[in-house]
């Protein structure tokens, strides 16, 4: 028997390097592992200037861990590993360069932070005045009929005889159109405004809208515009990107500057774009964040609520929250006065 174990060693010995030499050389998989990632405090990211940071709970943002898969043993680890997902590359970045892909998060990151201020302020009381400037493009999709015709840095003003302000007026619009659809879009670029005719086009679908079919121009837009806040907000969350956090954001804003102790004690996780509106949007990855979120002893976990069709936040949610027999409370909002109506009617913590 010793000398079959002994035999096997030597095998072992010859064919795992091989197997490893070969991966190297393999054509990097197009996808992606998504599995949890953290559950972060705000209080110690987030500061309002004039603010207070007194709570006996906490607010906590939830983060995915998002890992190419550089080769057939990272594939063989999504496949295995429990709370991982593989998704197709272009599912998750739209085929664009990585670079390219890190800074439009970071794009997002810095709108969703604006918004979550906006809504925070305006939810404790506070002025907030915004100038809208149009609708900025910061990349272009290499199947997009705009390429060519529209440049980064461009800011549209309108599409056919519909005003365009925020970003949401541009997927609005566009989302009553099919793809082969012409739009006219007028721009400003330089200081100079032009117009161009746009075939519209199947967008591929992120993994935030899995089960939505939509149709635009093919761009990455955020809001452009000019905000006067009555007080400053300082974050420090460089190594976080897209726009998920918004809520959360807003809801630490909000805690800092509300009397007595929002949190009445609870650890409180949750995700969801915002709008300078308040208004919750679904996002990607939320079974991940459950878990997270879990995994921190989050008590409340809220999630944007299922409304569109298509929609499905809050069902992964409950449905993960099950599968680990997770304790933590899942709450659908659909807008920040939701979250602040439910931590209202909450007595306190035991």
């Amino acid at each position: 028997m010793s000398g079959q174990n002994t035999w096997k060693k030597r095998i072992a010995k010859m064919v795992i390097p091989v197997v490893f030499g070969i991966s190297l050389f393999y054509p990097q998989p197009p996808y992606y592992i998504m599995q949890p990632g953290s559950a972060d405090e705000l209080a110690p990211l987030v500061t309002v200037e004039g603010g207070k940071k007194d709570e006996k709970g906490s607010v906590m943002l939830t983060t995915v861990y998002t890992i190419p898969t550089r080769n057939i043993y990272y594939l063989a680890y999504g496949y295995l590993a429990p709370h991982s997902e593989l998704l197709p590359k272009k599912m998750v970045d739209q085929g664009l360069p990585q670079d390219e892909y890190s800074k439009i998060l970071q794009q997002m990151m810095q709108s969703s932070q604006q918004n979550a201020m906006v809504a925070g302020f305006r939810a404790a009381g506070k002025k907030v005045d915004i100038t809208y400037l149009g609708v900025e493009v910061v990349s272009i999709l290499d199947q997009s009929k705009a390429k060519g015709i529209l440049q980064k840095g461009d800011i549209i003003k309108q599409i056919d005889t519909y005003p365009v302000h925020k970003a949401e007026d541009v997927v609005r619009y566009l989302s009553e159109k099919k793809p082969g659809d012409r739009v006219r879009v007028t721009f400003v670029r330089q200081g100079k405004e032009e117009q161009a005719s746009i075939e519209c086009i199947s967008l591929p679908t992120d993994s935030g809208t899995v089960n939505k079919q939509r149709t635009g121009l093919g761009i990455q837009q955020i809001t452009k515009q000019e905000i006067h806040f009555p007080s400053k907000v300082t974050f420090h969350t460089e190594n976080i990107g897209g726009p998920s956090a918004g809520l959360m954001f807003a809801l630490e804003i909000v805690s800092q500057l509300s009397p007595g102790d929002l949190t009445k004690g609870y650890k409180i996780a949750g995700t969801g774009t915002i709008d300078i509106d308040g208004n919750v949007g679904q996002i990607g990855g939320v079974e991940h964040k459950v878990v997270a979120a879990d995994k921190k002893g989050a008590e409340i976990f809220f999630v944007p609520a299922d409304i569109a069709k298509g929609d499905d936040n809050a069902v992964k949610a409950e449905q993960t929250a099950k599968e680990i027999h997770s304790r933590m409370k899942i709450v659908p909002v659909r807008n920040l006065s939701d979250v602040l109506d439910y931590l209202k009617s909450l007595p306190a913590h035991p």
